[in-house]
């Protein structure tokens, strides 16, 4: 079995992922309630980098360095969120074509 890694730690395998009502396995998380989470979690990131950037700007007391990789880890999840909903939206639209 082939073992999927996310980035806040949880390891699924993608047999565990394969339950009729989308629900994982162990009955856990459903694949819904993981996107929301992961939603939120970019919405965290880039707020933080917002934070980060105000206290470089305005405070002065805020590392430039810490706002940058601030600012990266915010723009490289929200562009992996992206890549996730393109997939997606194409997965939909096959099914969408296909002949009944």
């Amino acid at each position: 079995m082939r073992t999927l890694s996310v980035e806040n730690g949880l390891t699924y395998g993608i047999a565990d992922i394969q339950k009729k009502d989308g629900a994982v396995a162990n009955g856990t998380e459903s694949f819904g309630k993981m996107l929301q989470e992961s939603v939120q979690e970019i919405n965290k990131l880039q707020t933080d980098a917002d934070v980060a950037i105000k206290k470089v700007e305005l405070e002065g007391s805020g590392s430039i360095h810490e706002a940058i990789i601030a600012l990266e880890k915010a723009d490289i999840s929200f562009r992996a969120v992206m890549q996730v909903r393109n997939k997606i939206l194409e997965a939909y639209q096959e099914v969408m074509r296909m002949q009944v």
